[in-house]
């Protein structure tokens, strides 16, 4: 078997829903506290994985999530990311903080449309064992730039929680829009030992900085451009050992920039000197594989080497012809390889599918925001993705959330759940397009060695969305949840449309 990849080992990735039915849940109670957040007494044992997602340094994942259109200081757009921290009893709302750019510490001001929020991920970028929150500013107009370069950012963890921050690249020509939604990941792609931070430039461009990051934001190793020689448009990103030489590669789903619905699949492999141009994934017949809008990378095989699982969410086009399972949308599991990804034996999953919950209808979305990981902790990587189409009886576009189950042959639709508003004991009622589902999210937030799923939908109260988070257990999914919106974060509720986007 090979080495564990650099993106899992001494880490818990945020993992996926759990497997069987129901899941135990507390309730969080509401009590903002201001300022930063300290770190609980009661932490995991010692030799548990450090999650890739704790700001506090206390064993538990935390979450942030991203309202990028909301109104912060009377400008609309400007967007805030809301944190709420994990315990022993899971996320608690009573610890939550906002950050804007009208925070203490953070770069810049809020100004309107400037998106803060617009991507996030997480890493030790400073290497000072605390996991820091790197934030997208997709619209922020800069003066090198221009108009909507762009710019991204870290926000630092620490033992009280994330706090201060400083930009660490801006986008270097107007509409550049750096740090836009799908153009962010982590990963030491150079084999350093130091988490680099990639993003997109030019919309294909990838733009490596190279860690770890003093509190000035300076990399010692400087920057690296990727070109890409073709008229692409990188719709996302994300980042693994799909190889298994020890090193993290680079993934990304691509449009070619003319077809809006022509997707493909394609790979930088890591280097310990410079990122390799990338390699597209081949399908069966040669040619190359139908992709997605949005992808994630983890083992869900459990062989070594990490798989690449890609969310198709759009149906009716022309790309659809000779493509199998698409109506409705698409999930598509690629497994890793010495190799690299084996495009040949991929298998696609929609709502048709045998074990698959629900029925394949147009417009449905299936496939948007794929998320990999272990929800009931039998040692394979499970998948969950959003439905935020799916109609409920005559409730159109009240949406869902699909698991689907990881095995020793891969990703399968036997077994699958869904989770809705309608779900017993989840807080909340199914109205039209609420989009439950819109965006997906899983992390051990309580340190049990499985992952909990949070779950957002950003059509929620006429647009200013919401956010559901469970507990899983070996043999639960949804038995109870908790619910925030901007009433428990003290924000402006109109257009935020919370729950669009989570830190991968």
């Amino acid at each position: 078997m090979a080495a564990p990849s650099p993106r899992h080992r001494n880490l818990t990735r945020p993992a996926r829903i759990a497997l069987a039915t129901g899941v135990a849940l507390v309730v969080a109670g509401t009590l903002a506290v201001p300022g930063a957040y300290a770190a609980p007494a009661g932490a995991p044992a010692a030799g548990a994985a450090q999650p890739r997602d704790d700001f506090n340094g206390d064993g538990y994942a935390d979450l942030a999530v991203a309202a990028p259109t909301a109104t912060v200081a009377g400008k609309k757009g400007a967007g805030y990311v809301a944190v709420v921290y994990g315990s022993a009893t899971g996320l608690r709302t009573a610890t939550k903080q906002v950050f804007h750019q009208n925070t203490a510490g953070v770069p810049g001001s809020a100004e309107t449309d400037d998106e803060f929020g617009s991507a996030l991920t997480t890493a030790d970028v400073d290497g000072d064992g605390y996991a820091d929150l790197v934030v997208g500013v997709a619209r922020e107009d800069t003066e090198d730039g221009g108009a909507d370069a762009g710019l991204v950012e870290v926000l630092w963890g620490g033992p009280q929680g994330l706090s201060g921050g400083t930009a660490l690249a801006s986008g270097r020509n107007a509409h550049d829009a750096l740090g836009a939604a799908g153009h962010l990941t982590t990963g030491d792609v150079n084999g350093d030992g130091s988490p680099d931070v990639v993003t997109v430039e030019n919309l294909h461009d990838l733009r490596i900085l190279k860690g770890p990051f003093g509190r000035d934001g300076a990399g010692p190793g400087g920057e690296q451009v990727v070109k890409d020689v073709y008229d692409s448009r990188v719709l996302d990103l994300a980042a693994g050992d799909i190889n298994g030489d020890g090193l993290t590669d680079v993934v990304a789903t691509e449009n070619d920039g003319e077809e809006y619905d022509a997707r493909r699949v394609v790979y930088w492999l890591g280097d310990r000197t410079a990122l390799n141009p990338f390699t597209l994934v081949y399908d069966i017949d040669g040619a190359g594989l139908q992709g997605g809008e949005n992808l994630d990378v983890g083992d869900v095989n459990a062989d070594g080497y990490d798989d690449i699982v890609v969310g198709r969410a759009v149906d009716g086009y022309d790309s659809d012809l000779d493509n199998p399972y698409v109506k409705g949308g698409r999930v598509t599991w690629i497994p890793g390889t010495p190799e690299g990804p084996d495009g040949v034996k991929a298998v696609f999953l929609n709502q048709d599918r045998p074990g698959v919950p629900g029925t394949a209808e147009d417009d449905d979305a299936f496939g948007t925001d794929v998320h990999i990981g272990d929800v009931d902790g039998d040692g394979y990587q499970d998948v969950v993705t959003g439905v935020p189409g799916e109609d409920l009886g005559s409730v159109s576009a009240a949406g869902a959330v699909v698991v689907l189950r990881g095995t020793a042959n891969g990703l399968t639709g036997a077994g699958g759940l869904t989770v809705t508003q309608n779900t017993a004991n989840v807080p909340g009622t199914a109205e039209k397009n609420d989009r439950f589902g819109g965006a997906a999210h899983l992390g051990d937030t309580n340190g049990d060695g499985r992952a909990d799923l949070v779950v957002g939908a950003p059509g929620e109260n006429s647009g200013a969305g919401s956010v559901w988070y469970f507990r899983s257990s070996p043999t639960a999914v949804a038995g109870g949840a908790g619910t925030f919106g901007a009433g428990t974060l003290g924000t402006v509720a109109t257009g935020a449309r919370l729950g669009t986007a989570f830190a991968d």
